[in-house]
């Protein structure tokens, strides 16, 4: 199976930055795409950024210019750089991968970290 972990959320002031990271273990193959959503109280989950193997990235309007999703030299591992954080950025941030593995394709999730923004 697949499991992806995410890190590096946390309460952050508005202006600050974080750093979220998120690696993918266990029977990869290849991964086609990772991505990073959030889903705030009340909200629907929404894709905030992501890249897929061939380096094309889409972001969602309101972080344009302020986030920026990479990935690592390990090619199962996403990061998530957010600079100038709002405090309308705070939610649950959610990794997201979609592959194949020796069991066949997958879409999974990471358990969510905790994004929070102080005014």
């Amino acid at each position: 199976q697949v499991q992806l972990v995410e890190s590096g959320g946390g309460l952050v002031q508005a202006g600050g930055s974080l750093r979220l990271s998120c690696v993918g273990s266990g029977s990869i193959l290849v991964i086609n795409a990772m991505g990073w959503y959030r889903q705030a109280p009340g909200n629907r989950r929404e894709l905030v950024a992501r890249i897929t193997s061939g380096g094309t990235t889409n972001y969602v309007d309101s972080v344009k210019g302020r986030f920026t999703i990479s990935r690592g030299n390990a090619k199962n591992t996403v990061y998530l750089q957010m600079n100038s954080l709002k405090p309308e950025d705070t939610a649950v941030y959610y990794c997201n991968a979609m592959g194949s593995g020796s069991f066949g394709v997958f879409d999974i999730w990471g358990q969510g970290t905790q994004v929070t923004v102080s005014s």
